[in-house]
This record gives structure tokens, C-alpha cells and sequence, in this order.
């Protein structure tokens, strides 16, 4: 008889383990909806506003190349258009945040991307908290997305004061170190940029530190952390040819270390850069804009006809068939991809069906496109400027992307057209 309460007891332990667990398995699952329906938002109104960021950056470009020589219009332009594209680089981090964003890996200057940010890390975190920066004279350009790096950045940075309730520091620094073979698990041999996140919190105990990067796993309570910052910025760190290092100890803070490939050449930070050669653009094209949106279609349109060209509009896929099917003279086309009815992708399909060798631009911000539809195809991430379209026209000059344009689209400076435009008999053109 004195056996079988200790026997109920452990029943009803094991079964309240077992309640709890299923509870905390719902809780995540919810979490994990939550954040997914978050994403879709996210990308969704990111995705509305730089089409807007579109046309606000296109007009005020164009509208500074025919103002009158007035200083201070002039400078209120200019803050304009600083500020629109503060607005795009916005719309570009809440779309890596929701994972659609297209990735684009370039050299990139790590301390000049921290000073960059450094307004928006201090807002960021509390006042009580400060940051410094480790940084050395002269560090070899990482070779990374700088969006997603920046996002990395910014989710290490919130993490590390969250593990300072009471206030400390944050040190963000960065070290070029070579690699061997088997040295760095998963690294292969090479040079490699260092960026860390060292700050002097709580620290994580062996079992913690095990688990930390575990998707949606989280020492910060239900509803107060997703679990999947270090996750994602663990994905990003691979997906890269890197790899994301945590180091840390019960009341010896946390350092998260960030290793990316170094860029390949003697790119170091502090070179000096090669001065920008003049911007080319086509001579006279009959180009197809297609845009369900009528701001971004006739702001796309406007800067077309600013480089000299013929533009033709259509406001979906199946009208800008209907379109080339009138017109045989069409030479490029410009898409957007997202749109009712037929995508840009379906458009692209249908064009090479029909016409086989003409060239067509696709203009996206999203990163879930159909790879394999869209091969040999230029892509222009929105918002663009129209020195962005201009090289998108250059590349399909190249045939990149299918025929060579004919030979009227024959390459003159920029410069030299404006001066054309302007009568100049002065100039000397390069035809």
C-alpha cells in the first residue's frame, strides 16, 4: 500500500511533463505562424513601397537634370532623393527579413558598413550601453550580401543587449585571418573576415550555447523571442561560405563571430577607387514597358524617353503580347514580375515562344522567381534609378539576353548625348 501513491505520483509527473511539453510545442508552432504571417506582411507592403520609392527616386532624378542653376532648389533635391533612398535601403532589410529579397554577394567594406549603421544600432539599444569599434588599418573587402550582412548585424547587436539587462558594452570589431585546411570546421582554406559581437552579459551556459542557433530555440520566453535570429543569420554565414562562431560563459558575456570570405584580388579597405567611366546608354530603341502599377509604368517610361528612346506601355502580360504581335519593330522589352493574371516570368515564356531572340529586362524585388525560366534574362532590382536601366539596356546590347540589339543601338557616352540633346556643336560624339 505505501508504494502505490509514489507510483500515482510519477504518473502524474510524467504526465505533466508531457502536458507541458505539448504546450510549449503549440506555443512554438503559433510563434512560428506568427512569424510566418509577419514575413508575408512584410514583403508584401515592402514590396508596395518601393515601387512607390520607384517613382518618387525616378522623377527626382529627372527633375534634377532640368533644373535651373539654383543652389538651394537644387539642394532641396538632393535631400530628397537622400532621403528616398534611406527609404529603399529600409524596404531592402524588412524584405530579407521576410526572405525575399534577391541576394546579391559583392565586396564589401566592413567598417564603412558599421559606421554607416551606427545610427541605427544606438537607437537600437539603450543609452546606458555603449558601442565601440575594433577595427584595423587596413582589412580586405568581405565578399557577402550587404543587406543580409546588415540585418546579421543589427540581430547580434539586439541579442547581445538583451544579455545586458543591467547595462555593459558592446564591442564590434573585425580581423582578417587566413585558414587552413581542417583549422575552422566547415571553413574552407583561404582569407576570411572576422566581424564579431562581443558583450559583457549573462554569458550562456554549455547547454545553451549548444542549442543556440537552433531555429525558434529561445532563453527569452514565449512571445518575447522568435528563435530565429541566430538561425538565420547561422543560414546566411553558410549560405555565404562562411560560418557564424558563438563563444560564451556563465557571467563572461558573449562573442559571436562572423566569418565571411575575403573578396578575391588586392581589393583592401583604404584604396583608392578607379574613377566611374561614363555612363553608356543605346541610341534610339522602340522599347515595350509592361507595369500593372501606372506610377512605376510611366516613371519607367519617362526615364526611357529622358536616354532618347521610343517607349511603348502596357499595363499586363497579355496586352504586351497583343502589343508585339501589332509592332515587329519592338527591340527590348522591360517587365515587371510581379503582376495579376500572367507574372513576368509567364511573360518571358510567352515572348520566347514567339519571339525567339528579343531581349527583355526583368524588373523584381523578390527573390522567389523561377531560376530555371529565367535564364540569360537581366535583372533590375527595384527601386532602380535610371543609371540602373541604363547598364540593364547595356548588358542586353552585350546579348546577354538573347540577339544583340540592332545596329542602331550603337554605344555613346552619356555625356556626349546630353550634349547632343542640347545642340551643342561643340561636342564630339562617338557614334
Amino acid at each position: 500500500m505505501r508504494h502505490q501513491p509514489a507510483a500515482l505520483v510519477g504518473i502524474v509527473t510524467e504526465r505533466q511533463e508531457a502536458q507541458k511539453a505539448l504546450e510549449e510545442t503549440r506555443a512554438r508552432f503559433i510563434q512560428a505562424q506568427k512569424m510566418e504571417a509577419i514575413g508575408q506582411l512584410t514583403g508584401g507592403v515592402a514590396h508596395d513601397f518601393n515601387n512607390l520609392l520607384a517613382v518618387v527616386l525616378g522623377n527626382l532624378s529627372l527633375a534634377r537634370k532640368r533644373l535651373p542653376p539654383d543652389g538651394k532648389l537644387r539642394q532641396l533635391i538632393e535631400n530628397s532623393i537622400q532621403a528616398a533612398e534611406r527609404g529603399a535601403t529600409l524596404t531592402k532589410r524588412m524584405l530579407a527579413f521576410a526572405r525575399r529579397q534577391e541576394l546579391t554577394r559583392g565586396p564589401i567594406d566592413v567598417p564603412e558598413l558599421v559606421r554607416g549603421m551606427a545610427e541605427l544600432l544606438q537607437r537600437s539599444i539603450s543609452s546606458n550601453i555603449p558601442v565601440s569599434t575594433q577595427f584595423p588599418l587596413q582589412l580586405p573587402l568581405a565578399f557577402a550580401d550587404a543587406s543580409q550582412l546588415e540585418l546579421a548585424l543589427l540581430n547580434l547587436t539586439v541579442n547581445a543587449r538583451d544579455a545586458m539587462p543591467d547595462g555593459g558594452m558592446i564591442t564590434i570589431a573585425a580581423r582578417e585571418q587566413r585558414i587552413g585546411g581542417g583549422e575552422v570546421a566547415s571553413l574552407a582554406p583561404g582569407s576570411y573576415v572576422c566581424l564579431s559581437v562581443t558583450d559583457t552579459g549573462t554569458g550562456m551556459s554549455e547547454e545553451t550555447l549548444a542549442k543556440a542557433t537552433e531555429p525558434f530555440f529561445t532563453t527569452k520566453g514565449i512571445g518575447k523571442g522568435t528563435g530565429l535570429g541566430l538561425s538565420m543569420i547561422h543560414g546566411f554565414a553558410e549560405q555565404s561560405g562562411g560560418r557564424l562562431v558563438l563563444k560564451s560563459a556563465l557571467g563572461r558575456g558573449t562573442t559571436a563571430e562572423l566569418w565571411l570570405p575575403a573578396a578575391e584580388g588586392d581589393l583592401l579597405r583604404g584604396a583608392g577607387q578607379a574613377p566611374a567611366p561614363d555612363l553608356p546608354v543605346l541610341n534610339p530603341l522602340t522599347v515595350l514597358v509592361v507595369d500593372d502599377d501606372p506610377l512605376v509604368l510611366m516613371n519607367t517610361g519617362a526615364m526611357l524617353e529622358d536616354l532618347g528612346h521610343k517607349v511603348l506601355e502596357a499595363t499586363s502580360g497579355e496586352q504586351a503580347l497583343r502589343v508585339l504581335r501589332r509592332n515587329e519593330a519592338i527591340d527590348l522589352v522591360v517587365t515587371d514580375q510581379m503582376m495579376p493574371g500572367m507574372t513576368g516570368a509567364q511573360l518571358i515564356d510567352a515572348i520566347r515562344t514567339e519571339h525567339t531572340e528579343l531581349p527583355v529586362i526583368l524588373a523584381s524585388g523578390y527573390a522567389e522567381l523561377p531560376e530555371e525560366k529565367l535564364t540569360g534574362i537581366v535583372r533590375l532590382g527595384k527601386p532602380f534609378e535610371q543609371a540602373d536601366l541604363a547598364r540593364a539596356c547595356e548588358k542586353c546590347a552585350g546579348g546577354s539576353a538573347g540577339r544583340a540589339l540592332p545596329s542602331k543601338a550603337r554605344l555613346i557616352p552619356f555625356r556626349l548625348l546630353k550634349a547632343q540633346r542640347n545642340h551643342r556643336p561643340d561636342a564630339a560624339f562617338l557614334l
